[in-house]
């Protein structure tokens, strides 16, 4: 199946060189936001993550971070494995991960809210798509982080600041360009309550312990199972009431 002609300019994005630089990736955020349409709820997860993304980019934890290149380089990795996931899926790839259904066959569908649609792409993204990225990474930078490690010290702190910013992001979400509120705020707290983003992240460094060592078909079917999970939870982000 090709590119539909909806998403030729999305594809077109999302498929080109890789991002390099956090710079980069930003940037790469913002041509999507451009381009894609208020009523595609991709467009509301791909602001959350350039929104969060700005925030990491530009508040760095009192001291700084213990390993700024590390930090760096998993941003970068991390928003790759996000493009490469969307050009997959959107040009009909078999690769393209199981995780990602609920939010992409879902992009137009009416009476779902934004938060919803952010917050299901953070579940794809995060509960499929980090522990593969901390893998690369620790490949690239050839370290393996343990708990309590100046890396891991970051990746916590990065939690913190999620926990800190992402209700009044996702607020931003739900409120139009006049300021008004545009969607069911209330909605935020027991969607928060249902799917926390720093459960998530924990959860994803410790799949990645695991997924290091796994080999051969047992670490295939630990991904499988874990991209299938990941697909119903998102699932159940989008009817949330």
């Amino acid at each position: 199946m090709g590119v539909s002609a909806a998403d030729q300019g999305l594809y077109g994005i999302v498929s080109g060189a890789a991002p390099a630089t956090i710079a980069d990736v930003l940037a790469t955020m913002q041509r999507i936001d451009q381009t894609l349409p208020d009523n595609d709820g991709l467009k509301w997860f791909n602001r959350l993550y350039m929104m969060v993304t700005q925030e990491v980019d530009t508040k760095p934890p009192a001291g700084g971070w213990k390993d700024a290149v590390w930090l760096d380089r998993l941003d970068v990795v991390f928003a790759q494995f996000y493009f490469k996931a969307i050009a997959a899926y959107v040009s009909g790839s078999d690769d393209a991960p199981n995780a990602w259904d609920a939010l992409m066959e879902s992009r137009y569908q009416p009476g779902i809210d934004r938060i919803q649609f952010a917050l299901a792409g953070m579940n794809a993204h995060i509960n499929h798509d980090l522990a593969l990225a901390l893998l690369e990474t620790d490949s690239q930078m050839n370290v393996v982080p343990s708990y309590g490690s100046p890396q891991h010290v970051d990746y916590e702190a990065v939690n913190e600041l999620l926990h800190a910013v992402m209700p009044a992001e996702l607020k931003m979400l739900a409120t139009d360009v006049l300021g008004q509120l545009a969607q069911d705020t209330g909605k935020i707290g027991r969607l928060l309550a249902f799917w926390n983003v720093c459960k998530a992240r924990d959860l994803a460094w410790g799949f990645a312990d695991h997924l290091r060592g796994l080999q051969g078909p047992a670490r295939l079917v630990g991904l499988s199972a874990q991209d299938q999970v990941t697909g119903v939870l998102g699932r159940a982000i989008l009817v949330c009431a």
